[in-house]
């Protein structure tokens, strides 16, 4: 493949994500037969219901679509009500950060069939090395960077009996454009898989990204098939 082809790819991500990111809301879901599709921001709001789709025994794929972030106490929680039901996942689009981890819950999970442009950016706090890339997204090894990223404790009881009435509300300390972005992009002799670290000062600009290598996402478990 050469490379106008790779950067080409390279400009719709970045492209997709800056259009997309902007309009994404609060999280919805959509019945499809036995496919769950999910879509906007994992806030909580519909965790209760993912649980009790999930909990009827009728689906079984989860499908995250245009999935812009959310929080690592919602992605917990879409991760534990997948792991349970023993569903697969599913990317169709892109899926960050609390979208990204409880795609890596699903029994396997893919990247979806078709003409777009797939994408998955799983947020680290710091760059990680190659050792660390081969370990850090399979099975309980993924379940436990979750705590990277979650407020501190305490940090809730604080913010209850604050101080000063104008301290913030603690957030999870992820930033939902810095990360490992590893993406799929169609050509017309079939899909180049790229993977790259990004340290947020991009912005939504995810050309600008370092390209890594040896970090194909099968390796190193983020897709399974």
């Amino acid at each position: 493949m050469n490379s106008s082809s790779l950067l080409a790819g390279v400009g719709v991500v970045a492209v997709s994500l800056a259009c997309l990111a902007g309009s994404a809301g609060a999280a919805e879901l959509e019945l499809q037969g036995r496919r769950l599709v999910v879509s906007g921001t994992l806030d909580g709001s519909k965790v209760k219901a993912f649980t009790e789709h999930l909990g009827s025994g009728t689906v079984r794929t989860v499908v995250f679509e245009d999935s812009f972030g959310g929080t690592a106490e919602a992605a917990g929680a879409y991760a534990d009500a997948i792991r349970e039901s023993g569903v697969q996942t599913e990317v169709r689009g892109h899926c960050m950060a609390a979208c990204a981890y409880a795609f890596l819950a699903g029994k396997t999970h893919r990247f979806a069939d078709g003409l777009q442009v797939n994408g998955i950016l799983l947020p680290v706090a710091a760059r990680p090395t190659a050792a660390e890339l081969a370990v850090r997204w399979r099975g309980e090894e993924a379940r436990k960077t979750l705590a990277d990223f979650t407020p501190a404790p305490g940090a809730a009881a604080a913010a209850a009996h604050p101080i000063e009435t104008t301290a913030p509300t603690p957030k999870d300390n992820w930033q939902p454009d810095h990360g490992v972005l590893f993406t799929a992009s169609p050509t017309l002799f079939g899909r180049v898989y790229n993977t790259y670290y990004c340290d947020g000062t991009q912005g939504r600009d995810f050309s600008k990204c370092e390209r890594l290598s040896d970090a194909d996402p099968y390796k190193l478990g983020v897709l399974t098939e």
